[in-house]
């Protein structure tokens, strides 16, 4: 399957989410590639669109290489076997999940424009990207944002491989993937338009969401 582009990807995975339309359900996207495919899903489902940022840990030398992720609370996910293959050492994981945790609070305050996170506990949420590969970076988040207590946990993506399905179908309770191809290179071989999204970008549509679900909830219901 090829997408034009994300937004194309958020509007074929909400076809599928959409028995969650209009239940109370926020939409956590991963920035900044997530956002764009999160907000047409929120859109269709009339839900809360917010950011989740767990932050991957590139591999010395080659920072593509995820050996481990921060999770959006600051907690660490590290892939043990990829970290003793290439030899990590201590002290490299400790200032990579440093510089990693600051940058998750420079972006959370960016993003959000001084908004507060929403409320989590007792709600249905799904996590979104743009895609997965190894799966490492939605794990930290699934595992972070399951520290919060909501009540159902979704994994929304439209493409990733089908060993890292398995891994993220171990700890949301579902998994909706459009397209699990094999071989798997990268996310972007399955879009036409791959183009990085800016911070400022990621502002504008979260802002233009807010605004919107502010909108619709002042506005006095139909009544004819």
């Amino acid at each position: 399957m090829l997408f034009k582009d994300r937004g194309h990807a958020g509007e074929l995975l909400a076809e599928e989410l959409k028995r969650y339309r209009n239940k109370d359900v926020v939409v956590l996207a991963l920035p900044r590639g997530g956002v764009p495919v999160g907000a047409e899903i929120a859109r269709a489902l009339s839900a809360t669109l917010d950011i989740v940022i767990p932050r991957k840990i590139g591999a010395p030398g080659d920072p593509e290489l995820a050996i481990g992720a921060v999770t959006g609370h600051g907690g660490v996910l590290l892939n043990e076997h990829i970290v003793r293959a290439l030899g990590v050492s201590a002290d490299y994981i400790a200032q990579a999940v440093a510089q990693e945790r600051s940058e998750i609070e420079r972006r959370s305050r960016l993003y959000r424009g001084g908004r507060p996170a929403p409320h989590i506990e007792g709600r249905t949420v799904i996590l979104v990207d743009d895609g997965v590969a190894t799966g490492y970076t939605m794990l930290a988040a699934l595992r972070g944002v399951r520290e919060e207590k909501p009540t159902r946990l979704v994994a929304a993506v439209p493409v990733a491989p089908p060993d890292s399905v398995r891994r993220l179908e171990a700890e949301a309770d579902e998994v909706v993937v459009l397209s699990q191809p094999v071989p798997f290179f990268a996310v972007g071989q399955f879009y036409e338009d791959f183009s990085q999204v800016s911070d400022t970008e990621v502002e504008s549509i979260l802002q233009e969401i807010h605004n919107s679900m502010d909108h619709a909830r002042s506005s006095p219901e139909d009544s004819h």
